[in-house]
């Protein structure tokens, strides 16, 4: 296939290189000029994404949010009015049902399939080509998109036959993730008050029933003082907030969503956005006087 990767971060860039592994040809673009250099050197495609748009079998759109989104597919340079009929965009970023929807009929005008695709696995799996996938879309869409999704995904989950339902799933999971790891940084602290320091709560929590994919990953990263970012602080707020727009559109409420959202939003206010998510361990250590591993 002849694929168009926009947005090269820790994941787009890991989903790029699993396409071009499999023998696809890929050209990778991002804003950061450095991305799209280093992944030409790994053997990206060369070509302006308006010079290559005609040619595109399918375009993967991994940005961070739905007005990034957006603009890719119909902004001043929109890829979509150039894209061939039958091509297919596979849309990756966490966005509302709603607007999935409305992307999928606005690409329908211009004879683009829209598969809705976000994503989840982290930088490791994407790297690995082992994604999970929570796609809705017509037979048509996942039929034009199957070779990409074999390249990138371990698992695709077909969750509808129309764009929303993969966004609605994603909403569900970023609920969780978010309240896990606010939930991880709370109890690793909470654990330093008693005397539980870091090494002792990951030899003991990841065998007991409080345990959770995300405090395996994360809490490892308090332990070792790190926080270069593989998931970034800022991604929450935005994700939990898709997620509480959600809920009041359905008249839910989400107590615990909006505290963990409080959280996020916390550590940003300190200056940790460009951090690692597990860095909002930082807001409770600071309210409890606490000193963090790698803290002087």
């Amino acid at each position: 296939m002849q694929v168009a990767a926009i947005g090269l971060g820790s994941m787009g860039y890991g989903m790029a290189a699993s396409a071009l592994r499999a023998g696809h040809t890929v050209w990778g673009f991002d804003v950061n000029s450095a991305q799209k250099d280093k992944f030409r050197a790994d053997g990206g495609a060369d070509g302006s994404l308006a010079d290559i748009a005609g040619s595109l079998d399918a375009a993967m759109v991994v940005v961070l949010n739905a007005a990034q989104t957006e603009n890719v597919l119909f902004g001043d340079n929109g890829i979509v009015p150039k894209m061939k009929p039958g091509s297919v965009v596979l849309a990756c970023a966490t966005v509302a049902p709603e607007f999935a929807r409305t992307m999928a009929s606005r690409c329908a005008e211009s004879s683009v399939l829209y598969l809705d695709a976000p994503i989840s696995g982290g930088a490791t799996k994407a790297a690995e080509g082992r994604l999970s996938i929570m796609a809705s879309g017509n037979t048509e869409s996942f039929a034009a998109a199957r070779p990409l999704l074999d390249a990138i995904a371990e698992t695709v989950f077909e969750l509808g036959t129309a764009a929303g339902a993969g966004s609605a799933m994603k909403a569900v999971n970023q609920l969780l993730a978010g309240v896990h790891i606010a939930a991880m940084a709370e109890a690793m602290t909470f654990g330093m008050t008693q005397g539980v320091d870091a090494e002792t709560f990951l030899d003991v929590i990841p065998k007991c029933a409080g345990t959770s994919w995300m405090l395996e990953n994360r809490a490892p990263h308090i332990a070792k003082g790190d926080y270069t970012p593989l998931s970034s602080v800022n991604i929450w707020p935005k994700d939990l907030g898709i997620v509480l727009d959600i809920a009041r559109n359905a008249d839910f409420n989400a107590p615990i969503t909006t505290a963990a959202l409080q959280q996020f939003k916390a550590a940003a206010d300190m200056g940790l956005g460009g951090e690692d998510d597990a860095a909002v361990a930082k807001v409770y250590a600071r309210g409890a006087g606490l000193t963090l591993p790698g803290e002087s």
